[in-house]
């Protein structure tokens, strides 16, 4: 009797086990991308994990905001659309933060490619990009159309869009964003970072007074994991023309690994942070000069990532798999 009613025991579990409802696959996150596109190639590459996140049913992908002057930066990313086969609106910047003058820019490379023939190597969706909404008046539609605390915002650029979000749409960035990344500062030497200097009263006005959770990463975990430039040359010849591939050709002399600043903030604010090792609350202070500080504080908001030697070879070798994987269009 003892065997039967085991078997009968093992039979119900197996029944309630095949009929009960399966756990729902996590839901998607919603992304905006704020980019100096232009300025380092690092953007594009970055650009690149947010589609194959979008694709693996990660994120939704709801804006590529441009937060630098001119019309190459959108230009590209309307061709980074096109080729990837993802429609992302794009949000500009009227006015704004120039374009970088040290070096080349790559967008305005990879827009104004021609063939032999004197016609654009790379398909457009877009028409114009002249005509294309500013950043604010796209985070004030996007933003007030999707549920409460459910938007996460990369920034890997200027602080420009985000410093007039917040100061015209306060209540607005409460209610929505959940987060805020960001790859900006430089915790190890009393150093201006890039990003912060380039709109220098927008940073310190974000994180003075950004009301949810930031984490940045830091000039030096970019730094310390670089890109194989011989894996874009290799692993990304697939016989077509190749925007982020031939914007790295044209941005970097090869042969030259990228340090990867941006797709650190990329690869924390959408796979979290058991990559990286992740610093306590704090604040993080934007000196005059550019410089950041953090002060531990464990009422704060804010935090920084570091990475080990050996979570800095883990990071590399993932990102090879993200970027040097076909879009789901080109499979």
């Amino acid at each position: 009797m003892r065997h039967t009613s085991l078997i009968f025991t093992l039979a119900a579990s197996f029944l309630i086990a095949a009929c009960a409802p399966k756990q729902a696959a996590e839901a998607p996150v919603n992304v905006i991308f704020e980019t100096d596109m232009g300025n380092d190639i690092d953007d594009a590459m970055a650009l690149d994990m947010l589609y194959k996140y979008v694709e693996d049913g990660k994120i939704n992908l709801l804006a590529v905001m441009i937060n630098k002057e001119g019309s190459a930066p959108a230009e590209f990313v309307d061709i980074m659309n096109t080729f990837y086969g993802h429609q992302v609106p794009i949000g500009v910047r009227y006015g704004g933060d120039p374009a970088e003058k040290g070096g080349v820019n790559f967008a305005e490379v990879i827009s104004g490619m021609k063939d032999d023939a004197g016609q654009p190597v790379f398909q457009r969706t877009l028409e114009h990009c002249d005509t294309l909404p500013d950043a604010l008046s796209l985070y004030r539609k996007i933003l007030s159309e999707v549920p409460d605390k459910s938007v996460k915002i990369i920034s890997v650029g200027f602080f420009g869009n985000l410093g007039a979000l917040l100061e015209n749409e306060p209540e607005l960035v409460e209610k929505k964003v959940v987060s805020l990344t960001t790859m900006g500062g430089c915790f190890f030497a009393p150093n201006g970072e890039f990003n912060l200097l380039g709109d220098l009263e927008a940073s310190r006005k974000v994180f003075d007074n950004w009301p949810t959770e930031i984490v940045t990463s830091p000039f030096e975990v970019g730094i310390a994991i670089c890109y194989p430039g011989e894996s874009i040359e290799n692993d990304l010849e697939w016989g077509i023309p190749h925007p982020m591939r031939e914007g790295y050709l044209a941005y970097c002399p090869m042969p030259h690994d990228r340090p990867c600043w941006d797709l650190t903030a990329t690869l924390y604010a959408v796979e979290g942070g058991e990559w990286f090792t992740i610093s306590e609350p704090g604040i993080i202070s934007v000196g005059e000069d550019g410089v950041a500080t953090f002060t531990a504080d464990s009422a704060g908001k804010q935090r920084y990532l570091a990475v080990t030697p050996e979570q800095a070879t883990a990071i590399r070798e993932h990102f090879v798999e993200i970027l040097t994987r076909k879009p789901a269009n080109l499979k």
